[in-house]
């Protein structure tokens, strides 16, 4: 993939970025403000797919005029309700106490538009995570990692120590599922990844 290319990350995630930047994906970064409220009773994947859109519709208008732009969200699902971002230390001690001793799902959705084509997917990863003491949910609290991140854990860092396994890709639960952007890119817009 040349440098050439006017790939337009619609998020202010580091850890999207990172992927990308790691998968070799030359890109830049523009956000707006989007509107992310959900309708009561939306389904994970429905959620995260519609959230994606909205992103990526919110950067098309301020980005240049051949950029093609991918956005992205996503949301941990448990017993069929969303876990987002913690909106406060109670919030995430309630979400990490949940998620103990439990199987739950990661949801990614990504939205790639270049104004004239759009796709917009999703990914599934199934998460297993063993049970967790309070003191271990307090001291992971307390390093502020869980407060920015779906379901109040990111599994790249600590809370990799809370993880017994996953099914499916590993990148969607960090927050972007790169070989389903790739593919994408490849095939609905013709981007040469190598």
């Amino acid at each position: 993939m040349t440098n050439e290319t006017n790939l337009i990350l619609a998020s202010a995630s580091p850890r999207r970025h990172e992927l990308l930047t790691a998968a070799g994906i030359p890109h830049t970064v523009l956000t707006a403000d989007t509107d992310e409220s959900l309708p009561d009773g939306i389904l994970p994947h429905e959620a995260v797919e519609m959230l994606s859109l909205k992103k990526a519709q919110a950067v098309l208008p301020i980005a240049p005029d051949d950029a093609i732009i991918l956005a992205a969200d996503t949301v941990v699902a448990l017993d069929g309700g969303i876990l987002g971002k913690p909106q406060d230390e109670a919030d995430a001690k309630h979400m990490l106490e949940s998620l103990s001793g439990r199987e739950h799902h990661v949801y990614t959705g990504v939205t790639v538009t270049d104004g004239k084509t759009t796709v917009t997917t999703h990914a599934r990863t199934t998460v297993r995570m063993r049970t967790l003491t309070d003191a271990e949910i307090d001291a992971y609290i307390a390093t502020g990692e869980p407060m920015d991140k779906a379901g109040a854990y990111g599994i790249q860092g600590r809370a990799s120590l809370f993880v017994t396994g996953i099914e499916g890709d590993y990148a969607n639960v960090v927050g972007l599922p790169v070989s389903l952007v790739g593919e994408i890119l490849k095939e609905q817009f013709q981007l040469p990844l190598f």
